[in-house]
Parts: C-alpha cells; structure tokens; sequence
C-alpha cells in the first residue's frame, strides 16, 4: 500500500492519450514516473476519437500498431463537403504522401494500450482514483503536488517536474499561475451517435445549410458520431425547443438521416454537449511544471487535431526532459522546456488559424456568404495543390523525433 509520501523523477497528472503516452515514453528512457488519474476507469465518453495519419504513423514506430489492430479500429479514407444533398469538395485520404491512414478507435482503448506497455517497466506507477489538489512549491519552483482520492486519503508526491495533463478546464494550470487566453468560438457542438448503415463511406463528412453544419465521422465499430452546431450559449434555448425539434432540425440538414434519428434520438440523454473555444496560454513551463495537451492549448473540434496535437507534444518534449533530468538535479529549469515549447506553439498557431478560416467559413448565413464559399470550395476541388495545403494541417509536422520500441527497463 502506497504511503502518504511518495517521490519520483516525474509526476504526471491526467492519464489521457497526453498524459498516458509521456508516461510511457519516459518510462523507456529510465525516467521514473507516477501517473495520477483522478477516475478509477476509463469507461467514459471520449469525443476525440479520430487519430491523424501522422499520428498512426508515429503510434506504429513507437510499437503500438500490434496492440491498436488488436482491438480493432475504423480507416478512413477522405473527405467531403456536402449542400443541398450534393459533394462539393472531396478529398481522398490514400492520395496524401504518408504510408498511414487516420483512424477511429475508442480513447480507453489507446489509453489502455499505452498503460499495459508501460506497466512492464519497474520505474512506472500508475495510481488511479486519486485528483489532484494543490502544488507543492518552494519560491518559483514547483517541487510536487498534492492528490487526494474520494475517500480523503491524501499523498504528497514530490518530483523533479510536475506534467499538467489534464484536460481543457486544467486545475493544475489554474494552480500554477500561468494564464490561459480563452477565445470562445461563435457556436457550440451538440454531440450523438447513431448506427453506422452498412453502405456509409469511410470519409469524415461536412454537411451544411448555411450556417448550420453537421460533423459526420464513422465511428469504432459500427457507428456514426455526429457532431450539430448551435449558437453560442443556444443549448439551453435547443432544449426548451424540445427534442423533437431538435430531431427536425437535424433531418433537415441530412435527410439521409431521418429514419436513424428518429428512432434513437429520443431524449436529451442521447446527445452530449460540448462548448467550443480556444485555450492558448503563452508560457507552459515554470521551474519544475509543464502544460502539454489541452491543458496548454485547447483546439476547436474542427477537423479533430485536439488529440493530434497532445500526442505531438509528448513525441517532443519526452527526449528534452529525459535528457534534461540527467543534466542536474533539483526542479528541471523552464529554459530546458522552453525551446521545444516555442516549437509547439508555432505548430500549434498554424493549426488554430486553420481552424477560425474554417469557422468563419462555416459561419456564412447570408446568401452572397453561402454562394462565395461554394465557389471556393468547388475551385479547390479543382486544385490539385488541396492536398499539399490540406497535408500541412492534418499530417505536419514531418520531422517528429520518434524512437524504435525499447526494451523494458530492468
């Protein structure tokens, strides 16, 4: 049994795809790691589900195809644009220069799939049940963190560097001080899925009848997960409407729908909701604590980079800190960080502009509005330069520091 005191190389807070892969990639390099989950399972609701190509790749260089194609998982293939009940713009995912394609797979699954790889090395913990509650600090350094589980038993961790992974509402960053700038986006997700029909395309599809949009992904392992947009703070207004109305609304954007969402859309319990904004914070690392993931920079569903972009960030941050620890001792200073922290940022700027022309381009309502952008999206239908622009986005970057499988540590 674990005492009230514990210490390590690295604590990491959150186990989710950011948190459970730094775990294990420092694992590997000999790093000693706690990770703390404040859920005792991971059977929940995940929404970030779609897994870029780029990403794919990666997970297989890092040993973990056998694992992912154990459970099981969904390939898609392009995709499309859809008005008025036609494609306008398409785009083939087998046509992009990167031997992978994104993939659909449950998060407990990838999750799970990166803790039992790491459960076989003797300096990794992983202590479920237990949140975390304060930071430990001496001056400007952080030095720990405190965790508590339901039951009130409390542990004080102390680490050379606490890793805030732990989601969009991050505790541990409102903790430490450094400050999030929060853009909300004009609209809001309503999220649901539904049977996937046996003759579906693999494609991510857009639907949208001026500024209302749907979000289609086929979904592990027979399913389709929808995403509706409303107006900002419009859920509340959604629900005094009424389900039914809600239903109507969705069939008139697809009527490929109708019959799917009438017979399992029945209550508000069948859909789940999602606010919509942007979280950028312009420092992730203070002596001895890093944000990394949603924690530091929360992205817009749109074209689901939010997972993506968290797992890039462990790819390169796990070599500067490894290589770091062995450099000195004490809290792991912010400059070590703060390198590959500007490289992120960059990274991750590029994506956020993408995302906001992609919303304001959703957004058109007006006539002139609606008509421009589907010109435009019919002439980049045309281009065959679409998926050289497209590849920048979904599948940068190109240069990840990724590593073969190690053996376990002894």
């Amino acid at each position: 049994m674990m005492s009230d005191k514990f210490e390590t190389d690295v604590l990491v807070v959150g186990s989710g795809p950011a948190g459970a892969l730094m775990a294990n990639l420092l694992a590997r390099r000999g790093v000693n790691v706690l990770l703390a989950e404040k859920t005792s399972d991971f059977e929940r609701n995940f929404r970030g589900e779609t897994i870029a190509a780029r990403s794919v790749l990666t997970l297989r260089e890092l040993g973990f195809g056998p694992r992912l194609a154990a459970h099981g998982f969904v390939e898609l293939e392009g995709i499309s644009f859809w008005e008025t009940g036609k494609s306008i713009m398409s785009m083939d995912y087998r046509k992009f220069p990167i031997d992978a394609l994104p993939i659909d797979i449950p998060q407990p699954a990838m999750i799970g799939a990166f803790n039992d790889e790491s459960a076989g090395y003797a300096n990794f913990k992983l202590l479920m049940g237990y949140q975390f509650t304060s930071l430990i600090e001496d001056g400007e350094a952080v030095r720990g963190a405190m965790l508590e589980s339901p039951r009130g038993t409390k542990i004080e961790v102390r680490a050379r560097l606490v890793i805030a992974a732990d989601g969009r509402f991050s505790p541990v960053r409102k903790a430490s001080g450094l400050t999030a700038k929060i853009t909300p986006m004009e609209r809001d997700f309503v999220w649901f899925k539904l049977p996937r029909p046996n003759d579906w395309a693999r494609e991510s599809q857009l639907v949208v009848k001026r500024d209302r949009h749907l979000v289609i992904l086929p979904t592990f392992p027979d399913l389709l997960r929808i995403g509706y947009n409303l107006p900002k703070k419009g859920f509340g207004n959604a629900r005094k409407l009424g389900i039914g109305a809600f239903r109507d609304s969705i069939c008139d954007l697809d009527p490929r729908l109708t019959d799917l969402v009438q017979e399992h859309i029945t209550t508000w319990n069948d859909t789940s909701f999602l606010e919509i904004f942007t979280a950028e914070v312009d420092q992730w690392a203070r002596h001895g604590l890093l944000l990394i993931g949603d924690a530091s920079h929360t992205a817009t569903p749109i074209l689901g980079q939010g997972v993506n972009l968290a797992l890039q960030d462990t790819i390169y941050f796990a070599p500067v800190i490894a290589q770091a620890l062995k450099n000195g001792t004490g809290p792991l200073p912010a400059n070590a960080l703060e390198p590959t922290a500007q490289l992120r940022r960059e990274h991750k700027g590029m994506v956020t502009r993408f995302q906001r022309l992609q919303e304001a381009n959703l957004a058109q309502h007006s006539a002139l509005g609606t008509m421009m952008r589907r010109t435009k999206l019919r002439l980049l239908n045309l281009n065959p330069g679409k998926y050289w622009m497209l590849d920048k986005v979904l599948n940068a970057p190109h240069n990840m520091p990724v590593e073969a499988p190690h053996d376990k540590a002894a």
